[in-house]
C-alpha cells in the first residue's frame, strides 16, 4: 500500500498526462469499485444531530447558495466564512489554516492553484466519493483540471471561457467594429484613442497573471507537461512569445491602460468612459454588472462578444474558474462532497447563485446553463442573451492545457515582474523570470524536471 505522500508525488508527476485523458481509462480506473458510491451524510455519527461542516470561499453568490442548501438539507448544515479572493490573500489564509490544523472542511480553489494544493498535501483525494455518473455531468475541460494522476481532487463549479465586454456607444462613436482578430483589436484601440485622447480600449492587469495566462492558453501554448516521471516546463514557446510581444506592443504604444484588476482606478475609468472594453471571463459579466449596474443610466451601454482570436476562428482559454476541494484533515468528506455536488449540479444550487444578481458563472454542468441564463437578469446588457456567447466560447476552449504544481510561485514571480512594467521590465522578460522561478520551485520541492 503506497503512502499518501508517495501517492501525491505520483499524482503530480502524472498530472499533465492525466488531464489529457478526460473520462478515459486512466480517470475511471482511479475510482475503482468504490468510486460508484454516492456521497452521503453518513459522517453524522449516531447522535442523530445534523452534520456541521465549515466552508470558506469568495465566489459571487456563495452566501445565497449556502443559505439555500441549509434550508433544504436539515441533515447537513454549512457554516460559511467569506474570505478574500485567492490571490488577494485567500490562498495564504487557507494554507496557513491547513498548516495549523484548523482548516475548514471544504474550500474554494481555482483551477490553476489546485495542483499546488495537491502538491502540498492540503486536500484530500475524493475519488471514492465521486461516481463516474457525477463526473459525466461536467464539461470535459473542467474534469481535466480537477483530475490529477488519475484521481479526483475537487469538484468543478464553473467553466470560465473568455469573453469581450465592450461599450457599444463608444465603439459606434469612434466608428469601430467589434474586433474578431487580435490585429483588428489593435486597430480598434488606435481608432478609439484617435477619437478621444483619454480613451483606451482595455486594461492590462499587472496584479493578475491569470488574464495573461488565459490569452496564452487561447493561443495554443502548453506551459506544462510530463516526460516519464519528470515535469516539462515551456513558458518560452512561440505561442507564448507571440502573446507577450503583442501585449508589450500595446503597452509601449499607449493603446491600453495598465491598472490593478477591479481597482478604484479601473472602476473610475469605466465609469468615465475612458476604458471602452473589458477582457474577462464568463463570470466577468456579473462582476461588471455589479460594479457599474447600480447606475440605471449604464443599462444597455454594454454588450458581450466573442474574444478576438489570432485567426478569427472561435478560440478560448479559461480565465480562473472555481472548484470545491476537501481539506486534508476533514473528517466529514462525505458531507462536504454532498454539499459541493448540490452546489454544482442541481438547478436549485445554480439558481441560488445566479439569482443573487452578482454572479454570471457558466456552470461546469452544461445541463444547467438554461437555469443560469433564466436566473441572470440582462437589462444591464440591453437584454442580450449573454449566455449564448458564453456557450459558444465554452465549446471553443482549447483542450489539453494543464496547470503546474507550483502556480503559486509562478504567479507570484510574474505578478512582481508585471508590477515593474515600464521600469526596465517588459511582458516577455516577466514571463522569462516566471519560468526561472517555476523551475527553481519544482526542484526545491523535489520534483523532477526534464531538460
Amino acid at each position: 500500500m503506497s503512502s499518501p505522500a508517495l501517492h501525491r508525488r505520483r499524482a503530480l508527476r502524472l498530472a499533465a498526462a492525466a488531464t489529457a485523458t478526460v473520462l478515459g481509462v486512466t480517470l475511471l480506473a482511479a475510482c475503482g469499485s468504490d468510486g460508484d458510491k454516492s456521497a452521503s451524510a453518513s459522517d453524522a455519527g449516531s447522535d442523530g444531530k445534523p452534520v456541521s461542516i465549515t466552508f470558506w470561499g469568495w465566489a459571487k453568490g456563495t452566501k445565497d447558495v449556502v443559505q439555500a442548501f441549509n434550508a433544504s438539507h436539515p441533515n447537513i448544515q454549512v457554516t460559511f466564512e467569506e474570505i478574500p479572493s485567492g490571490n488577494a490573500g485567500g490562498y495564504a489564509k487557507i494554507s496557513n489554516a491547513v498548516k495549523a490544523g484548523n482548516a475548514p472542511d471544504i474550500f474554494n480553489v481555482e483551477y490553476p492553484q489546485l495542483p499546488d494544493f495537491v502538491s502540498q498535501g492540503a486536500v484530500q483525494d475524493i475519488s471514492k466519493l465521486v461516481s463516474a455518473d457525477l463526473k459525466g455531468k461536467y464539461l470535459p475541460q473542467s474534469m481535466e483540471l480537477t483530475t490529477l494522476g488519475g484521481s479526483t481532487w475537487a469538484l468543478p463549479l464553473d467553466a470560465s471561457p473568455q469573453a469581450l465586454y465592450y461599450r457599444k456607444d463608444l465603439f459606434e462613436k469612434a466608428g469601430v467594429a467589434v474586433p474578431k482578430t487580435w490585429d483588428e483589436f489593435k486597430g480598434a484601440a488606435a481608432k478609439l484613442k484617435a477619437a478621444d485622447a483619454n480613451t483606451r480600449i482595455a486594461t492590462f492587469f499587472p496584479d493578475d497573471p491569470s488574464t495573461f495566462e488565459a490569452m496564452v492558453w487561447q493561443a495554443g501554448a502548453k506551459w506544462f507537461g510530463t516526460s516519464g516521471d519528470s515535469w516539462k516546463v515551456d513558458m518560452a514557446g512561440a505561442e507564448t512569445k507571440k502573446v507577450a510581444d503583442y501585449w508589450q506592443g500595446l503597452i509601449a504604444d499607449d493603446l491600453i491602460r495598465v491598472q490593478p484588476s477591479f481597482s478604484q482606478q479601473w472602476t473610475a475609468s469605466l465609469q468615465k468612459g475612458e476604458t471602452a472594453a473589458y477582457l474577462g471571463a464568463a463570470w466577468g459579466g456579473g462582476v461588471l454588472k455589479s460594479t457599474l449596474g447600480t447606475d440605471p443610466s449604464e443599462n444597455g451601454k454594454w454588450a458581450v462578444a466573442p474574444m478576438p482570436s489570432w485567426d478569427g476562428q472561435p478560440a478560448s482559454g479559461m480565465l480562473g474558474g472555481t472548484t470545491f476541494a476537501v481539506s486534508k484533515d476533514s473528517k466529514k468528506a462525505k458531507a462536504a462532497v454532498e454539499f459541493a455536488t448540490w452546489a454544482t449540479t442541481t438547478p436549485e444550487g445554480i439558481q441560488a447563485r445566479i439569482a443573487s444578481g452578482s454572479s454570471s458563472a457558466y456552470p461546469a454542468d452544461p445541463e444547467l446553463v438554461p437555469v443560469a441564463k433564466a436566473a441572470f437578469k440582462t437589462e444591464f446588457y440591453g437584454g442580450q442573451d449573454i449566455y449564448a456567447v458564453y456557450q459558444d466560447a465554452a465549446k471553443a476552449i482549447k483542450p489539453n492545457w494543464a496547470w503546474g504544481p507550483t502556480m503559486g510561485a509562478t504567479n507570484s514571480s510574474m505578478k512582481d515582474a508585471f508590477g515593474k512594467l515600464g521600469q526596465g521590465t517588459t511582458v516577455p522578460s516577466a514571463v522569462d523570470t516566471a519560468q526561472q522561478a517555476t523551475l527553481a520551485e519544482l526542484k526545491n520541492r523535489g520534483l523532477k524536471v526534464a531538460g
